[in-house]
Parts: structure tokens; C-alpha cells; sequence
């Protein structure tokens, strides 16, 4: 893994408080942003799935199994196999919901 190095300015009483609760403060700092990240990425995947993009709807309605077939052969090979998901169905306001 390459390295970068980056300058944050942080309060003091954290900085006092990050070093008492760990001996390295970049590992500290690494391992807090890469939770953050990931916290930020499941709340863009639960906005997506609360608002779907129109594409994804069209998919919904037509159902996976027809959408696959509309795709060309060399593209859907191996893509899915429509008799081992679960019928879901998009309910305005709701979200996806199984049925």
C-alpha cells in the first residue's frame, strides 16, 4: 500500500485524548476515517435504495428475468440467474419490499 501523508489541524484536547487512548496516533486516525468512510458509504447505498435511480425502476417493474434477456448474450453471461432471488417490488414511500 502506498502512503500519503496529510496535515490535519485538530483541538487540542483531542489530539490529548486520541493519545491516550492509542499509542499511534496514524493508525488511530486511519482506522476512525476508514469508519467513516464506510458509515458514509451505507448511508449513500440506504438514500439510493429509499430513492432509486428511474433505470432501476424500469428494472424492477420488467422484473430481472426479462430485464436479463434484453441484454446482449455476451453482457448477461454468467450476470444472474433470475431462479435464485427473490421477487421484490418497489412501494412508493416504502422501499423495496419482498412480494
Amino acid at each position: 500500500m502506498s502512503l500519503s501523508r496529510v496535515t490535519v489541524t485538530l483541538p487540542e484536547d483531542v489530539v490529548a485524548e486520541m493519545d491516550r487512548a492509542a499509542a499511534n496516533r496514524s493508525r488511530f486516525v486511519l482506522e476512525a476515517v476508514t469508519r467513516e468512510l464506510a458509515r458514509r458509504r451505507r448511508a449513500a447505498l440506504r438514500v439510493s435504495l429509499a430513492s432509486p435511480h428511474t433505470d432501476s425502476l424500469v428494472v424492477a417493474e420488467s422484473g430481472v428475468g426479462e430485464w436479463g434477456r434484453t441484454l446482449p448474450a455476451e453482457d448477461a453471461e454468467g450476470l444472474l440467474e433470475p431462479s435464485q432471488g427473490r421477487r421484490v417490488r418497489w412501494v412508493e414511500g416504502k422501499g423495496w419490499k419482498e412480494g
